[in-house]
Parts: C-alpha cells; structure tokens; sequence
C-alpha cells in the first residue's frame, strides 16, 4: 500500500512535530504523539514504510518472505506490547530436530545449547562465556561509558580479548561466530565494552542466540513490516521519497529541506541511523560531540538469503535447519518456512567479512556460492530450490548495512552521552539509541517510545543547540575503576 498524505484528512494540517524515518522508531513515535493531540508529520527516504523490516512476496511460489528483521521474543515488552495493541499475531519458530555446527572442518549434529565438542573445549567455552556475561551484568544499560573500568573496555577490541583469554581454536571459532551472527561484524571491528552493554541487553549471550524463550522464539503472521504497515496506516500524514537533504532550527522550530520543499515544526524527532546522518548539513552546526558520533557508527554488514523448496527436506532428515558454519559464506542458518510448513524455506545469513568478501559479487556468484553452503550443510537437494532471494543490506542507500551500528574501541566512552541527548528541538531514535534490546525491533519501538515522551514532558531550558548535553565532557574520570576483561 502506498501511503498519500494529501489524500487523508489533516495531511496538509501545518504539523507540531516532524519525524524521520518510517521504520519501527519513527512510526512509534509518531504514533504516540499522536495519540496525544499533536499534529506529526512523517518522511521518509524510501518509496515504503518498514526501515529494516521488508517483507516481499515472491513471484514463483507465492510465499512472502522477510529480508530485513523478522524475529521476536516474549522477553520483548515493547514489541509484545504493541504487537497485541495492534492486532498482529506471531507464530513459532521451528526448532524441532537436530541443529547442525560445522567447526575447524567437522559437522556434528546437537540438540540444545552448545554442539558436542571434547570435554576441554565445552569447559574453556563455560568458562569464557561466563566470564563474558559476568562482566556485561556490571554494565549500565543507559550509560555503558560509566561502567567499572569502562575505558579499559573500550580500548580493546573483543577479537583481543578473545585471542588472550580463549585456549581452544573452537571456543574461539564459537565466540567469533557470535560476533557474526549477533552484530553482523568481526569481532575485530567491536570494542569489547559494545560487546558487554549488547549481550547484556539480551540477558546474556543465550538470549541473542536461542529461539524458545529467547530473542529468535517468534514471527510475525504476515511478516514483520506488517508491523510498520499496521503503525503508518493509523497516521493522517505520512510522505514517502521525501529525503531530509537539510536540517536548521532556531528559536521557534526545526525546518528540514527534501527534494519536495521544506517542512516546519516547532521540533523533530530524527529516528535513522546515526551514520547516514554524518552527511547532513545542520544549521546551527551539531555540538563536536554529537557530529564526531556520527562519523563514528558504520553499520554491520549482512546479506540475508533464502532459497525456497517444495517442502522443507531437511526435516524429514531429522534436522531443525538452524546451523552455524566457520566455512563461509554461509554462517549461521534457520528453517524460515510459513507456519503451515509449505514451501520449505532456508535463510542463510553471509555476516561480517563473508559479506563484504561477496558484497561486491554478482548476485548470480552470491546465489551459487550460498547454495552450495547449504548444501555442504543439507545435502544436494539445496541445490535445487524453487527460487531464492537476497536482502543485501550494505546496498540499501537508506540504511547503510545491518542489523544496526558498530561501536569501535573508544566511542562509548568518547561519545556515548551524545547518542540520545536532545541537540536544541532536535531529538534521536532509532534502534542505535535503544536503552533496551538495542538493534532489534523492541529496541526501535522502545526509542520511539522514549523520544515521544521526551517532547510530551520536556526539560525547561532555553533553545541553544551549541550548549546542548551532547557537548559536555564525558564523566569518565569519575568512573569507578575495578578490575574487568
């Protein structure tokens, strides 16, 4: 559906609020503010609404597919909430069956929590990440840059912890999965400090990872940018292509510039991802702090993959189709099929270096080389699917790469306090700016949530962009130091 605000009444109403972004944060915000009697205008870049959740329906087999995020757990309360306040329903991901690890050139089946390695290896695993927990339940999920020890944290990279502290290849192959799978990114690229603030968001490194239970337990019926779809159509004034190119404020309001004209509002809420932000002009400029922070979070490269079949084979071999594999492209992989269990579905995941290894590939290289991951993986009926289809996510002009933004060493510490701190009439969400399940879709409903409320009980102080929080020095040098990593 085509959203036209001209069409809908009050679409042209001279609006309280701007907002944009219509993914999940942005259409959350809108949302809320609405309910409470302001006028909101959305833009949004792309020609739909979802951000990163798109669902398409393929042409061959009918079945619609998610390219972008798809996944839900009870222990989300935003997403929860308002998947029952609107309507929608979810279903179970299939799990039944052996789960399958193909590690330092050997496939073993498993079932439950960690593939069955020799004695030595599941003792350093259970023992490195319970150390890895233990130090993420010390983290503030609202300030990681006051955590204990914090810059020592941030200094090092989580491919440097692990290559110091791991004593098997395999409990380091496993922890460098968990990079890939969990952040789209090598360990390499991540401060050990965003890996602590981010397992702890999920309860621990499970909770990322596990499907009954945790993160990865449910989907939505009608796929997840229904979701997006339910949030905009309840909106009189959403307006689609309509890139923000310029953004000035002053003492009365926020004006952004698009291709159509400008927009006016006494504030904006802009719920994108900070990188793509890094390129917009802003007059007054934005505080050094919050400017710097922009230029700082790249998105994590992804290319997720489906190849669909005429019935999901892999089950009546007893297997569940959740695999993880250090043999690339394919890393991680999960039975994607519709509720009904027909047509079969396999999503395969190229993560981190894999995808930038293939990102610039042609799509018919990436479709042979992913098959024959699965097939290595599921036997030579993965080569034969009824079609596939790829969500190449660093190739999207309007998000840049997924799931979400990659915090190097040093810039929770450095440039943390700016990432939600209003900057003048001009406020942040998006899944990056999450107090909670930071990059998922609780994340981004959570931020939209919490920028809605901050312009229904705003701080009383005067309009000065340049002095705002997010140009105050960091309190690092009050941290507390104790001994971590």
């Amino acid at each position: 559906m085509t959203l036209d605000a001209e069409a809908r009444p009050g679409g042209d109403a001279a609006p309280d609020v701007l907002v944009v972004g219509a993914g999940l944060a942005g259409l959350t915000a809108a949302r809320r503010l609405t309910q409470a009697g302001r006028r909101v205008r959305v833009l949004e870049a792309r020609d739909r609404v979802g951000g990163r959740t798109h669902t398409v329906r393929l042409p061959v087999t009918g079945v619609s597919v998610d390219l972008g995020g798809q996944w839900v757990g009870p222990n989300q309360p935003h997403v929860t909430a308002l998947l029952r306040e609107l309507g929608l329903e979810t279903y179970p991901t299939h799990d039944a069956g052996h789960n399958l690890a193909h590690l330092l050139g050997r496939t073993r089946r498993y079932r439950g929590l960690i593939p069955p390695l020799p004695l030595w290896v599941l003792l350093d695993y259970a023992r490195l990440s319970s150390r890895l927990e233990r130090l993420a339940r010390r983290v503030p999920l609202e300030a990681p840059w006051t955590a204990p020890d914090a810059e020592r944290l941030d200094a090092q990279t989580f491919d440097t912890w692990i290559t110091r502290h791991a004593r098997t290849p395999q409990t380091r192959a496993l922890l460098r999965l968990y990079a890939g799978a969990v952040f789209s990114a090598d360990p390499a690229e991540l401060s050990l400090l965003h890996v602590l603030t981010y397992t702890a968001h999920g309860g621990g490194i499970h909770g990322h990872t596990l499907t009954r239970g945790h993160a990865l337990q449910d989907r939505i019926l009608g796929g997840a940018q229904s979701l997006a779809q339910r949030l905009a159509d309840a909106l009189p004034d959403v307006r689609l292509s309509s890139p923000v190119l310029r953004v000035e404020q002053d003492a009365s309001g926020v004006t952004l510039h698009t291709p159509q004209g400008q927009h006016r509002a006494a504030h904006a809420i802009l719920a994108v991802p900070p990188a793509l932000l890094s390129g917009v002009p802003f007059d007054p400029p934005l505080p050094p702090r919050r400017a710097q922070l922009q230029q700082r979070l790249p998105m994590g490269a992804v290319v997720k993959f489906l190849a669909v079949y005429e019935r999901p084979f892999w089950r009546e071999a007893g297997l569940s189709g959740m695999a993880i594999s250090d043999r690339g492209p394919v890393t991680v992989t999960f039975d994607s099929s519709p509720p009904q269990g027909q047509p079969g579905v396999l999503l395969g995941f190229l993560e981190g270096a894999e995808a930038r290894a293939w990102m610039n590939r042609s799509p018919e290289e990436r479709r042979a080389a992913a098959l024959h991951s699965l097939a290595e993986l599921f036997g030579p009926q993965a080569l034969a699917p009824l079609e596939t289809v790829e969500g190449d996510w660093p190739a999207q002009p309007h998000s840049g790469g997924c799931y979400g933004a990659l915090f190097g060493t040093g810039t929770w510490t450095g440039y943390g306090e700016a990432l939600r701190a209003p900057v003048g009439r001009v406020h942040w969400a998006g899944a990056e700016t999450a107090r909670v399940w930071m990059n998922y879709m609780d994340g981004a409903i959570e931020s939209g949530e919490r920028a809605a409320a901050e312009l229904l009980s705003p701080p009383r102080t005067p309009f000065n962009a340049r002095s705002s929080p997010s140009g105050r020095q960091s309190p690092r040098s009050s941290s507390p130091k104790r001994a971590g990593g």
